[in-house]
C-alpha cells in the first residue's frame, strides 16, 4: 500500500500545487499579436522533403565543392539543429511559469519550425556526403578531412553550450530570454536572405527562404513579449540582458562572422580551414558571404537590435569587432549563455 500522504479524505479541495509546475492549467489570452504570428505560422508550415530535390543534381559538384557546401550546412547545424531541443526547453518553462496560451503555442510553432531547420541541414549533408553524419563519413579529399576536423571541433564546443543551457534556462526569466533568442533571429535574419538570394541551386534558395520566413516571425514574438514585458525590467535583468548580447555576439559569430578564439575552444588552423572551404563553395555558386561582407551584415544586425534594447533603456553592450561602442563586457562565459540561433 502507498504511504504517500491522502488529502483527498481531510479537505474538500486539494492543496496548491507546488510551482514552478505545469499544472494547473488555464487558457488566458491577452496579447493579441501572439494569436496574429500563431495564425501566420499555421498558415506558413512547410516540408523540406518536399522542396524541389529533382532539381538538385550532386554529381556536377566535385568532391571538394561538396565537402565544402556540406561543410557550411555542418557549421549551420551546430546552430539551426541543436534548436529544436533549445525551444522545446523553453516551450516546457512557459507552461511552468503559466504563460499565456497564444504564448505556449507561440514556442511550440518555434520548436517546429527549428525542426525542419534541423531536417533541411540533414538532408543537405546527406545527399551531399551521401552519408548522414559529417563526423564518421570518411572525407574523399585533403579540404575535406581538415573541414571535418572543424566540424568535430564545432561539435564540441556545442555540447559544452548545451550543457550551460540547460542550466541556466531555469535561472532566468522570459524576459531575459527573449532577449537572447531576439539576438538569434536578428541575426538569422541577415545570413539567410543573403543566402537566398546568392544561392545557384533552386532547393537552397527556396529553403532560405522559407527558413527566413520563419525567423521573420520568431523576431516577431520576442519583439511582442518584450513590448509587453520590457517596461517593468528591473535593474538586475538589465544588467544581465546587456551580458546575454554580448554573448550572443561571441556565440553566433562562429556562422555569421568568424568563432572569436578567446570564446570557442578551437585549434590554430581553425579559420584558415573554414576560409578555404568557404572560397570553394563560393566558386561552386553556393553564395557564402565573404569576410568584409559578414562584417558589415553582423554589424547591421546588432545595430537593429541595439535600437529594439535603447527604447528600453537596457545599455548596450560594446563590441569593438564590429565597431560599436557601449558598456564593457569582459566575464563571459560558455556556461553562462543562452542565445540561440
Amino acid at each position: 500500500m502507498s504511504s504517500k500522504e491522502r488529502f483527498a479524505d481531510k479537505m474538500e479541495f486539494p492543496p496548491a500545487a507546488v510551482q514552478p509546475n505545469v499544472f494547473p492549467l488555464s487558457w488566458q489570452a491577452q496579447t493579441k499579436k501572439m494569436e496574429e504570428v500563431w495564425d501566420a505560422a499555421q498558415r506558413e508550415v512547410w516540408d523540406p522533403k518536399k522542396l524541389p530535390w529533382d532539381t538538385f543534381d550532386v554529381t556536377k559538384y566535385s568532391w571538394e565543392e561538396r565537402e565544402a557546401i556540406a561543410y557550411w550546412w555542418t557549421l549551420l547545424s551546430v546552430f539551426d539543429a541543436s534548436a529544436p531541443p533549445v525551444f522545446a526547453e523553453a516551450l516546457i518553462k512557459t507552461y511552468e511559469v503559466h504563460e499565456e496560451d497564444p504564448v505556449r503555442r507561440c514556442f511550440f510553432s518555434v520548436t517546429r519550425d527549428e525542426q525542419n531547420h534541423e531536417q533541411m541541414c540533414g538532408l543537405a549533408i546527406t545527399k551531399l556526403l551521401e552519408h548522414p553524419d559529417p563526423l564518421t563519413y570518411e572525407p574523399k579529399t585533403e579540404l575535406g578531412k581538415r573541414l571535418q576536423k572543424n566540424a568535430h571541433w564545432l561539435y564540441y564546443n556545442g555540447s559544452r553550450y548545451w550543457e550551460g543551457y540547460k542550466k541556466a534556462v531555469p535561472k532566468y526569466s522570459l524576459a531575459v530570454l527573449f532577449s537572447s533568442f531576439l539576438m538569434g533571429e536578428v541575426a538569422a535574419a541577415t545570413i539567410f536572405k543573403q543566402m537566398a538570394d546568392g544561392s545557384q541551386e533552386l532547393v537552397f534558395r527556396e529553403a532560405f527562404r522559407n527558413i527566413g520566413r520563419d525567423e521573420g516571425r520568431h523576431m516577431a514574438i520576442c519583439m511582442a513579449l518584450m513590448e509587453r514585458d520590457y517596461p517593468q525590467l528591473d535593474l538586475t535583468d538589465r544588467d544581465t540582458i546587456t551580458k546575454q548580447v554580448r554573448a550572443g555576439y561571441l556565440f553566433l559569430s562562429a556562422v555569421l562572422f568568424e568563432p572569436p578564439m578567446e570564446f570557442w575552444d578551437l585549434p590554430a588552423d581553425f579559420i584558415d580551414n573554414q576560409r578555404e572551404g568557404e572560397a570553394v563553395c563560393r566558386q561552386a555558386g553556393f553564395a557564402v558571404p565573404e569576410y568584409e561582407a559578414k562584417k558589415e551584415n553582423w554589424r547591421k544586425a546588432i545595430l537593429n537590435l541595439k535600437g529594439v534594447l535603447d527604447r528600453y533603456d537596457i545599455p548596450f553592450p560594446a563590441i569593438p569587432e564590429v565597431g560599436i561602442s557601449g558598456k564593457e563586457i569582459t566575464d563571459v562565459e560558455m556556461e553562462d549563455i543562452i542565445p540561440v540561433f
